[in-house]
């Protein structure tokens, strides 16, 4: 065990393999990435790292635990979150729509507009993410010693492991997101096509997410 960690090899090999797994989180960065550029992206990512130390902070200091308590919490949580992706997939799809059409009018809150508020879609997403939670709920907090008398130091690795892990990943999402905005401003309908690829993959993650469970 070192420092309050009770088997870091299987928590950095878990992580990897939790932060790999798709979501709306990285397919919003990754998007964001295609439409505005690597600064945009990287601001998105910053949004999603600000909601996972949140929800850290959250699991550490017992606060999360309230959702295993209160199953009606954590029930109004990821139907929230399922709708907010819901509704962003759809804005997606539409704006996919026009873009087929040939019409640049923006139509959903991922329009010109928020390729200056990157930051905070990604932070809304990120706290309302029911398989984030679960991640920081189940796993997170199940590798910290009881017994050590500086958990928060073991939290404080834990975490970066984690930030660590995700920063790289979303870095190489948004550098291959900015390789691929050259073709798509160069094909509009391969851009109008992978916009509603990922509109679908939105409401499919709001869906399944508005099913999760904490069991």
């Amino acid at each position: 065990m070192t420092y309050g960690i009770t088997d870091l090899a299987t928590f950095i090999l878990g992580t990897i393999f939790i932060v790999l797994l798709p979501g709306p989180n990285s397919m919003y960065v990754t998007l964001v990435a295609s439409r505005w550029g690597i600064a945009a992206g990287y601001r998105g990512a910053c949004g999603i790292f600000l909601g996972d130390l949140i929800l850290m902070i959250l699991a550490a200091s017992g606060v999360a635990s309230l959702l295993v308590a209160v199953p009606a919490l954590f029930m109004v949580l990821k139907y929230a979150g399922g709708a907010y992706l819901v509704w962003l997939g759809i804005g997606l799809l539409r704006a996919a729509v026009q873009r087929w059409r040939g019409i640049e009018a923006p139509a959903s809150r991922l329009s010109e507009g928020d390729a200056r508020q990157p930051f905070r879609t990604a932070l809304v997403i990120s706290l309302m993410n029911p398989k984030a939670i679960l991640f920081f709920v189940s796993f997170f907090i199940q590798f910290v010693s009881p017994d050590y008398p500086h958990p928060a130091l073991s939290f404080l690795i834990l975490g970066a492991i984690v930030q660590f892990c995700s920063a790289l990943y979303l870095s190489a999402l948004i550098f291959g997101g900015s390789y691929l905005a050259d073709a798509f401003r160069r094909r509009r309908r391969l851009s109008a096509g992978a916009t509603g690829a990922v509109g679908g993959l939105f409401i499919g993650f709001g869906v399944k997410l508005a099913g999760a469970s904490l069991r």
